[in-house]
């Protein structure tokens, strides 16, 4: 069975982070295997509090994981800080784990910031250029690059643009655009293509970013391709935001177990 590893903090709600990395992974059928970076205190309506873990403490959480049960795919989310950033880069190396997918969280959906401002460019330096697939949102992609993004053609350049810090594929989020269409831009290869399906109304939006990195990275991790992971990763968090349970008084979750009868 593949192991598909995920790097990231644990969010108490359930609904983003570590929790939904790992219902993604079951729901893929991938083994599920973490490393948690942070923990946060946080529901539908916000992160209430959170801490950063030592960074030695999750570079041996990584090492315990590859050393044991190898890792097939791994995924990163919240890091924190440069620390845990420099750690990560280095278990990664180490154990020459690919193909890696980094979503870089920056700030929750409630704009709390889950990455210190200094540790974007480390982030960019050190998991970039070695990362099979890297997926902002299109804030994100506007704090790595230093400059606004508007509009279809500034979501390409700007998918070249980040390319060009190392990633083989840039998976760059439409989510923020407005349109009757929620659009990503996958730059791939040097090719660019649009992955388009009809933008879900309603509230149940939170932990979209986690759970399809994490999508992305299960089916990596079982062995299917780039554009048929990035592509299938974003039906099935259409179809988790469609059945996202009725829990909460803020942005409710997306439900990643959608599909626990199907055969995905």
């Amino acid at each position: 069975m593949p192991v598909a590893l995920t790097i990231a903090g644990s969010d108490s709600g359930g609904g983003a982070g570590i929790q939904a990395d790992l219902k993604t992974f079951e729901a893929l059928r991938v083994w599920g295997a973490s490393a948690i970076t942070g923990v946060t205190a946080q529901n539908t309506l916000g992160v209430q509090d959170a801490v950063v873990l030592e960074p030695s403490l999750v570079e041996a959480q990584i090492d315990s994981v590859a050393l044991d049960l190898g890792v097939s795919a791994a995924k990163t989310g919240m890091l924190g800080n440069a620390g845990v950033i420099q750690a990560v880069a280095r278990a990664v190396a180490r154990h020459e784990i690919s193909p890696l997918v980094v979503d870089p969280v920056l700030v929750t959906s409630h704009g709390e910031t889950l990455l210190e401002k200094t540790a974007v460019k480390v982030m960019c330096d050190l998991l970039l250029p070695i990362c099979a697939v890297v997926t902002p949102n299109l804030p994100e992609a506007e704090a790595i690059l230093g400059h606004p993004i508007e509009g279809f053609e500034g979501m390409t350049s700007a998918a070249e643009e980040i390319a060009a810090l190392g990633a083989r594929a840039v998976l760059l989020k439409g989510g923020h655009m407005q349109g009757a269409d929620s659009t990503d831009v996958l730059w791939l290869d040097g090719q660019i293509r649009m992955l388009e399906v009809p933008r879900i109304p309603g509230r149940n939006t939170h932990g979209t970013g986690c759970t399809l990195s994490a999508a992305i990275c299960a089916l990596l991790a079982r062995r299917e391709n780039i554009l048929d992971a990035c592509t299938s990763a974003k039906e099935f968090v259409t179809a988790a935001i469609v059945a996202g349970p009725d829990i909460g008084a803020g942005l409710g979750p997306v439900n990643p177990g959608w599909c626990r009868h199907n055969t995905y």
